[in-house]
């Protein structure tokens, strides 16, 4: 029986696309109109009436059309599965004969709408898709040959690795097929077509199959042809190419590097931006690419000259506008840097994970690239770059009648070169900063920004020679510069002062203690000047003090300046008002300086943190009954926050706890489906359970058990820093409640032995944690853990010699004395290991500990005899022997 073609109801066509016409109408209710599509969209054959109108509505206009495609598009990523196999193949066939539609926005939307299907169905699932484009490829129409590399363009871009699979039915591998007329395009007289080729070709450069490989030669003649090509947008391409192959297969390129270099030198200062900036990424590239830099030498000249010159600001960089703006125009939305926050993260030493941040960002251009690339020479070149590089600079900061833009450029550069540089820069840092500091003044604001990020750059050795006089007089010179320029009235000048300012307290740290009061009253007083951006900055600056000042900050005179304004804006934010997020972070740090000290403002901020995260959980399950959105970093950052109350009121906190909810809500969080939700959870139950065990029962059981499950492997490999935090909180709680871990013991030191047997890819926070919370565990329960020291002896008394002296660290050696009293056997094989381990030790504080390793090592001289125990000592390093008498042996 002959199968029905389907075929549109002349109501339902009429009615979508008079949807689709009103849809398009700047006046039209799109809300509503939207609304009666997604209706539309529940009809199992909504998806032909759509290939219906893209393909053959040939009275309706482009737009319309379109509009089609791209719903079409929309609805099969999720949809195409789901439609029976008879509407599948309705769609394809309507797509096939429009991939040579004479509009070329047609062509494209098709392209489009072809390469979705290809990712729900792969080739193997449309074969007759890889012959209608071979059929264009060779049919010498334009139309039919841009519509089909337009989709094969799409395709490699979202799914090069299905072209190099065997189909059955296909005589060869796609790739194959398509590879060497895509090498013919790249000699057509059409630009779209040597774009579309090069595009295609260049998306298979990451995971290079065997074809490109066995193509190698051809592709990159066929790079070097195009080299000069009239357009732009084709010379891009180009470059781009060449940098990744200079990423991936540099080896490809090293025969020919010279001429390369060449090229990307001329491409560096062509007169597209997009070519220049593109040509630019690969002196950054090639730094990277462990190539011998020799060959990069004899360029070095005209390469520096061509980067300052790309330094200069270009008039139509965006920055230029951004500058003009002073502080009383108040921020809009658009304004807001999105937050890219880091959650809360325990290492061995109690150090938070600092996300990377760009001081002086907007979009990536060629200005920024260049500065980069020239940070990436100094640190390979080293001081060699100075004598072609100073004698510019200086030239540029000496002219008085050369342009502030130059100027500028040139304390770019000064900046940029600060790291890889410092050798030869150090005997001139006086002068250098000698003649920064003025600049901060300078009439143009982004003379003045550039100037505060440059000093930031050389912040480490300017504190450094604040011990001297003279380094002393310059270190101060730097910090009431930046605090002046805090204060300037330009937007652009608070937001690098601000950052710079930060950076220079981190490498201060005590430096800044005897000028507190100075520093908290130009920070505060930005308060009243700034906008809701640069306040967030002002936060940072505040939260960054207190971590570098700590305890010095907690004193009558400094919070009377410092709190007031803060509890303020505090009361100032309603619980859904993201800017809270920020101030959150900055009361973290304060509550942690003051310690005991933040007592006094700690209820209210405890309480509110409470109220946060028990309103987004209300939230999650049910906004309209919050009243808001569920958005999670507001759990994230209030949990933060308690955790740093908890850090600085130690036992303090007890109370707050006791007459809260707080143990219910964190029990919710350690389960939340959010990693980053879990992992500031977890770092707030191994604080809470250093201080306050007993208010997390009766459900401490289900907290170990969650965190216990955060250390599985799969979990491991997927958050990192989640089970960081679990197995640092875990070992916590060990210590407070001994032999009541029991139950979890095994199943957690079964997790511990993988992460410290396989390393790699590892963080050093989580290897440090799982050596000191196995060493806990072996402490609190030796009689369930020693029995399978041997599975673990090795790695675990590597990663033993790699942790700082301190009370962690103790406690996971009483873990190992514990463990080799209840099982001396199970670690002879590992004696040298263990040597090594107790080496690592510079110092140790407890008497008792001390005495403990004695005892294991006389025992286990005692046990081997004196031949066999030289032999052991004769395996080990002179230093570490060395380090071994002070334990009597």
């Amino acid at each position: 029986m002959a199968t029905t073609i389907w075929q549109p109801k002349e109501e339902g066509l009429r009615e979508i696309c008079g949807l689709l016409e009103e849809y398009r109408s700047p006046t039209s209710d799109q809300s509503r109109i939207w609304q009666q599509l997604q209706r539309y969209s529940q009809l199992p054959d909504f998806g032909n009436y759509l290939a219906f109108i893209l393909a053959r509505a040939e009275g309706k206009s482009v737009e319309v059309r379109q509009a089609a495609g791209l719903l079409l598009k929309n609805n099969l990523r999720t949809s195409f599965h789901l439609m029976i196999a008879s509407y599948q193949q309705y769609i394809k066939s309507e797509l096939l004969p429009c991939l040579g539609a004479p509009d070329r926005h047609l062509r494209s939307t098709v392209g489009t709408v072809v390469s979705v299907i290809v990712q729900q169905v792969q080739v193997r699932g449309w074969p007759e898709l890889m012959q209608a484009l071979v059929q264009c490829f060779d049919s010498n129409d334009f139309n039919h040959m841009e519509g089909a590399l337009d989709a094969l363009s799409k395709i490699c871009e979202d799914i090069p690795e299905e072209l190099d699979a065997d189909v059955p039915g296909l005589p060869e591998r796609a790739i194959n097929i398509f590879l060497p007329r895509l090498f013919q395009f790249f000699q057509s007289p059409h630009v779209s077509l040597r774009k579309l080729a090069l595009s295609s070709v260049n998306q298979f450069i990451v995971f290079m199959p065997t074809a490109l490989l066995l193509s190698m030669d051809q592709y990159l003649q066929g790079l070097f042809s195009l080299s000069q090509d009239p357009a732009p947008e084709v010379r891009k391409l180009v470059c781009a190419a060449l940098v990744q192959l200079l990423e991936i297969r540099p080896d490809f390129l090293q025969p020919h590097m010279r001429n390369v270099i060449e090229y990307m030198l001329q491409a560096n200062q062509d007169s597209d931006a997009d070519v220049a900036l593109e040509a630019c990424e690969f002196w950054s590239a090639f730094c990277e690419a462990r190539i011998p830099p020799e060959i990069l030498r004899e360029f070095l000249s005209r390469l520096i000259a061509v980067l300052l010159l790309n330094m200069v600001y270009a008039d139509d960089d965006e920055a230029l506008v951004d500058a003009e703006v002073d502080e009383t125009v108040p921020d809009r939305d658009q304004d807001l840097k999105p937050r890219f926050r880091t959650s809360r993260a325990h290492g061995a030493d109690g150090a938070e994970e600092e996300e990377d941040e760009d001081d002086i960002i907007n979009s990536w251009n060629l200005r920024k690239c260049s500065a980069a690339g020239l940070d990436v020479l100094s640190t390979v070149f080293g001081d060699e770059i100075l004598p072609i590089l100073m004698p510019l600079v200086q030239a540029k900061l000496s002219n008085v009648d050369i342009s502030w833009k130059e100027r500028e450029a040139a304390v770019l550069a000064l900046g940029a070169i600060a790291e890889g540089c410092i050798n030869g820069l150090f005997p001139h840092l006086r002068e250098i900063v000698a003649f920064l500091v003025p600049l901060l003044d300078d009439k143009f604001p982004l003379v003045r920004s550039i100037t505060c990020w440059t000093l930031s750059r050389y912040s480490k050795w300017i504190v450094q020679g604040a011990g001297h006089l003279e380094g002393h007089d310059q270190f101060d010179k730097v910090l009431t510069g930046l605090l002046r320029r805090i204060l300037d009235s330009n937007k652009r000048v608070q937001e690098a002062a601000c950052s710079a300012f930060a950076t220079l307290e981190e490498e201060a740290a005590e430096e800044l203690a005897p000028r507190l009061e100075l520093i908290l009253q130009h920070l505060l007083c930005a308060f009243s000047k700034y906008q809701r951006r640069n306040l967030r900055i002002v936060y940072d600056a505040i939260g960054t003090l207190a971590d570098a000042v700590g305890g010095e900050l907690n004193q009558a005179k400094y919070l009377e300046i410092l709190m007031p304004p803060l509890i303020a804006k505090w009361q100032q934010h309603s619980n859904f008002d993201r800017d809270l997020f920020p101030l959150l972070e900055c009361f973290t740090s304060i509550a942690q300086a003051l310690g005991p000290g933040f007592s006094q403002y700690a209820e209210p901020v405890f309480l509110r943190c409470i109220t946060l995260i028990r309103t987004q959980q209300v939230a999650k399950a049910d906004p309209m009954r919050a009243g808001t959105a569920y958005d999670k970093e507001f759990i994230v950052c209030s949990l933060d926050l308690l955790s740093g109350l908890a850090e600085g009121l130690g036992s303090g906190i007890e109370s707050l706890v006791a007459r809260s909810d707080l143990r219910d809500l964190l029990l919710q969080c350690c389960a939340d489906e959010a990693a980053d939700v879990r992992q500031s959870a977890l770092a707030l139950l191994g604080d809470l359970a250093k201080v306050c065990t007993v208010h997390l029962q009766p459900h401490l059981h289900d907290f170990l058990n969650l965190a216990a499950k955060q250390l599985q492997a799969v979990e491991v490999k997927e958050n990192v820093s989640v089970a960081n935090n679990a197995c640092w909180a875990i070992g916590e709680i060990a210590v407070k409640i001994r032999q009541e871990i029991s139950p979890i013991v095994l199943s957690v030191t079964a997790s511990l032995v993988p992460i410290l047997s396989n390393t790699e890819g590892l963080n050093k926070s989580l290897l440090e944690n799982s050596a000191i919370t196995l060493g806990r565990l072996g402490w609190v329960c030796p009689e369930l853990v020693s029995p399978h020291m041997e599975h673990f002896m090795r790695p675990w008394c590597y990663a033993l010699q790699t942790i700082r002296d301190d009370i962690e660290k103790e406690d996971a050696f009483r873990g190992l004395c514990a463990m080799v009293r209840a099982n001396p056997s199970g670690a002879l094989s590992f004696l040298v290991q263990m040597c090594q381990a107790i080496a690592s030790w510079h110092e140790i504080r407890s008497e008792d500990l001390h005495t403990d390793i004695c005892q294991v090592l006389h025992g286990y001289k005692q046990m081997l005899g004196a031949a066999a125990w030289e032999q052991c000592m004769s395996a080990l390093q002179p230093s570490v022997q060395e380090k071994l008498l002070k334990y009597g042996i």
